[in-house]
């Protein structure tokens, strides 16, 4: 178990705020109930936020004919639809919910080309409303594996998040169950697939990136 790169810097920083905060108690009032419920309050925020950034080591089993999951989470939807920014055709959509409390390390679904990357500024609504896929912070990601069939997937940014990270960009070729991006405190990926794909999972599922199997390709 590693702690996120993305989560190293406000580690630091906190840590020394509330060390700076529990001597500035102790020093203005003494040991006593107010220390102690302040040196209580920062070690159960400072794991909190620890366990947010923590980044398991993964064992992908690598199948071109698997769709793993992108991200630690809950089954929430899945539905047909259409995808309107960019396959622009009938897809199955698989949305898994991410709380606070999931790892939120993003992994790629499939190995292959990225065909195409956006990101999109926005709204911070709850991760499950309706609108959070077309409205919210977001990006979109489509990677074109070695059969040539595209795979798309969305970063959604929740109400508590306010950052995206990635570090894919169009052109690059990407491997299965590679990391991809991050995102900061409770949110969703859609991911959207062929109308042939065999779906695995279930609404109210919960999956793990890299090793659950979200469907299996023809």
């Amino acid at each position: 178990m590693t702690i996120h790169r993305e989560g190293r810097t406000l580690l630091f920083s906190l840590l020394i705020l509330f060390s700076a905060a529990c001597y500035g108690i102790f020093y203005l009032a003494g040991e006593g109930l107010l220390l102690n419920g302040a040196i209580l309050f920062s070690v159960i925020f400072y794991l909190i936020v620890l366990q947010f950034f923590r980044n398991p080591a993964v064992d992908i089993e690598k199948n071109e004919k698997h769709i793993l999951a992108p991200a630690d989470g809950k089954v929430v939807v899945i539905e047909e639809t259409t995808e309107e920014e960019y396959l622009k055709d009938r897809r199955i959509q698989v949305s898994i919910f991410m709380s606070p409390f999931n790892v939120h390390v993003n992994r790629m679904p499939a190995a292959g080309i990225i065909s195409f990357f956006k990101y999109h500024p926005g709204k911070y609504l709850v991760a499950w409303h309706p609108k959070s896929s077309t409205e919210n912070e977001r990006t979109t990601v489509a990677v074109r594996t070695n059969s040539g069939t595209e795979i798309l997937f969305r970063q959604i940014a929740g109400a508590l998040a306010r950052r995206i990270c990635w570090y894919i960009r169009e052109g690059v070729k990407t491997d299965q169950g590679q990391e991809f991006g991050f995102i900061k405190f409770g949110s969703r990926v859609d991911i959207f697939l062929p109308l042939n794909a065999v779906i695995q999972v279930k609404n109210g599922q919960k999956t793990t990136g890299g090793k659950t199997i979200i469907a299996t390709l023809p």
